[in-house]
């Protein structure tokens, strides 16, 4: 009497999903770190992986790590199934958020100080059975992370050129203006003409919010000299307050150096030199209308709510500038 097999054990979606981020990261001790695995279970799924294929997906033998011909063949399908389970995890919410059961969000720093606080708070109440991951980047980093399928949701200052492949809600018209010390007695146009005592001083250059602004310097034909740059609104509004220099930036990134309103002040470009960033909320082709268009009131309410209306009492120039986007 011959004896019976044991039924093949099925494919574990752990091991899919230590496989896929493995292939992101690119060592066994990142996806550990990450998912919060030690490094011996991360080993140990890939293992089981590979074993239930009967191929080898990684070359275990090289540093860095490479994947095998078979792996990338496998990692290329498993990208997509991945992407239509996520996608049905969140569309079972069904408008209803309190059923999701993972979020992954990225948010400019922009909103660090009195939007995303809140923002998460009111998310982990509505939404009690879910995984949240949230990051703090660049515009341009969120971007390619919502294309890369690593986050679900994402709000950035909107690049000039048109984004066909996400999903796109707008939220905020956000002007330049000029940050002065309080008692600065100059004009907008005295400061854009270098006609002051005061020095220029310039977000980094690798920045999208300083390319925004020097495009629009040199299209204007005004050229300041270049003496500070920093990578930090806070330190910017700090020298400003200091009066160390002015600074050409948004009221959403003033609003972030509250410590500093008592000794700066907002002035409105010159009409002929006005110009605006503009930041909506995008999402992955796999996230569901009934997910991030409750997640897009959300911010509209608490940009409204703690950011527009606290300026406007202070600003009220800003009216019809500094305001909610249409929604398409």
């Amino acid at each position: 009497m011959t004896e019976k097999k044991a039924p093949k054990k099925g494919l574990s979606l752990k091991w899919l999903e230590v496989f896929h981020l493995l292939t992101q990261r690119g060592s066994v001790s990142a996806v550990a770190r990450e998912t919060g695995l030690s490094v011996s279970t991360v080993s140990h799924h890939l293992r089981s992986l590979e074993d239930h294929l009967g191929t080898a997906l990684i070359e275990h033998s090289r540093r860095p790590m490479s994947l095998t011909p078979a792996g990338l063949v496998f990692k290329k399908h498993i990208e997509e199934a991945l992407a239509l389970i996520h996608k049905a995890e969140l569309a079972v919410a069904h408008g209803d958020l309190s059923q999701a059961r993972h979020l992954r969000i990225g948010l400019i720093e922009d909103f660090d100080s009195e939007i995303a606080p809140e923002l998460v708070v009111r998310l982990a109440a509505e939404m009690p059975n879910c995984d949240f991951i949230h990051y703090t980047r660049s515009s341009h980093d969120i971007l390619k992370l919502l294309r890369n399928h690593d986050i679900d949701v994402g709000v950035v200052s909107r690049p000039n050129e048109d984004i066909l492949d996400l999903q796109e809600y707008p939220l905020l018209c956000d002007p330049f203006v000029i940050a002065v010390p309080n008692d600065a007695p100059y004009t907008a146009e005295e400061l854009l003409e270098n006609r002051t005592e005061l020095p220029f001083l310039r977000y980094l250059k690798s920045q999208f919010i300083n390319r925004q602004i020097e495009a629009q310097l040199r299209r204007l034909k005004y050229t300041l000299p270049s003496r500070f740059e920093t990578e930090s609104n806070q330190s910017m509004m700090a020298m400003v307050a200091e009066a160390k220099g002015w600074a050409i930036t948004t009221p959403l990134c003033y609003l972030r150096a509250q410590r500093f309103h008592q000794q700066t002040k907002l002035l409105p470009l010159p009409a002929r030199a006005s110009f605006s960033r503009h930041l909506s909320l995008f999402t992955s082709p796999e996230c569901p209308d009934s997910v991030a268009e409750p997640m897009s009131q959300a911010f509209r309410h608490l940009i409204s709510e703690r950011a527009i209306e606290p300026l406007l009492q202070t600003s009220p120039w800003l009216e019809g500038m500094f305001e909610l986007q249409q929604e398409v």
